[in-house]
């Protein structure tokens, strides 16, 4: 017998289910204040395993929407969700997990897996505004968990060292930039090519270019081959957790560094690569800690947020229908939690206003 597990049901299951992975501001607004509590509430259920032993991912979950909402309910379904388990997005997370290069038995956790966490809820909750179905989503919203996979293993200092002596020198990060300005380099090498053009500038200013550090710059200039040699690694994990890994993940994954890979993409799988885009980057732009460690960014603010947002719909990364679906979000206040925990502090009045006119 097939169980059914309506959307509204999974939306309440992500309140009760990740009270402890993400810790929310404590705002001053009413509603907020409510929903903490009922949270709070439902947090002391210490058998939610018991109660929901199998994933979405399971062909005896079945997903519908008949469900009655409550009002109460129907405010809780309006925020950005996670749709996996609590146990098995903690194992996702550690796949972020990486062998230090030189210390053996010492392992780097993650990079700021919490912007990932972010970022896969916002994307979930634009890509529904757009029609795309609960099954799809499921999938997808893993692929947004695990985007930044190619650069597990980030060392936070030296990554920090070679990105910010880059930006000062104005060399190009991202690879299509990098062919734009060095239309002679071979696709996929653009790592080896940087490392040929700067390695005694990088060394002279007390960068040693070591096998480590040249991993560094892979993670953003050879993004593609270092993210599919960590999912190589990884998959059979991934086999175990019960995920079907599809192809398109791995193409949504890579949009923002790669777009000319989904070329040839369904129009879907180019909208979900677009989210995934839009999202991550917002949330980027909040990002007290990843504008520090890997922006070389002082200061948080949506005007800058969303004018590398309108820059990117006008150099084609980002369609219309995305950007209206994720501006309308922002304005009814989906993302207010988010950005705030994300730029680690509440918005101003000012802010809050804008946010709200953001449609506009």
């Amino acid at each position: 017998m097939t169980a059914k597990l309506n959307l509204q049901s999974v939306i309440f299951l992500d309140m009760v289910a990740f009270p402890d992975c993400e810790k929310r501001l404590a705002l001053n607004r009413s509603e907020h204040s409510k929903d903490r509590r009922l949270e709070r509430a439902f947090c002391s259920l210490d058998h939610l395993d018991s109660l929901f032993p199998r994933t979405l991912f399971s062909p005896q979950v079945e997903l519908c929407s008949t469900f009655p909402l409550s009002p109460r309910m129907t405010s809780i379904s309006r925020r950005a969700l996670l749709l996996v388990p609590r146990a098995l997005l903690s194992r996702l997370m550690h796949l972020y997990d990486y062998p230090h290069p030189s210390q053996r038995g010492r392992i780097i956790r993650g990079y700021d897996r919490s912007h990932a966490v972010r970022t896969a809820r916002m994307c979930v909750a634009v890509a529904t505004a757009l029609g795309h179905g609960a099954e799809r989503l499921c999938q997808y919203q893993i692929a947004c968990l695990l985007h930044d996979l190619g650069r597990a293993g980030l060392d936070r200092q030296l990554f920090g060292k070679i990105w910010s002596w880059a930006k000062e020198h104005g060399v190009p990060t991202r690879p299509r930039e990098w062919r734009a300005i060095h239309p002679e380099t071979t696709y996929g090498r653009e790592t080896e090519a940087f490392l040929r053009c700067y390695r005694k500038d990088l060394e002279a200013d007390g960068i040693a270019m070591t096998p480590w550090a040249k991993e560094q710059v892979e993670m953003r200039l050879g993004y593609s081959r270092r993210l599919a040699r960590r999912l190589r690694t990884v998959r059979p994990a991934i086999r175990k957790m019960g995920v079907t890994w599809a192809p398109w993940m791995q193409q949504v994954m890579l949009y923002y560094y790669y777009p000319e890979k989904l070329a040839s993409a369904k129009p879907w799988v180019r909208q979900l690569a677009e989210i995934l885009v839009a999202c991550e980057q917002f949330e980027a732009y909040s990002n007290q800690r990843r504008g520090r460690d890997y922006y070389v960014r002082k200061k948080e603010t949506l005007v800058d947020a969303f004018a590398y947002l309108e820059k990117l719909r006008q150099e084609g990364m980002l369609s219309g229908a995305v950007m209206g679906a994720l501006r309308r979000l922002t304005a009814q206040g989906e993302f207010d939690a988010i950005l705030e925990e994300a730029r680690g502090c509440a918005f101003t009045q000012g802010e809050r206003r804008a946010l709200r006119a953001m449609e506009s």
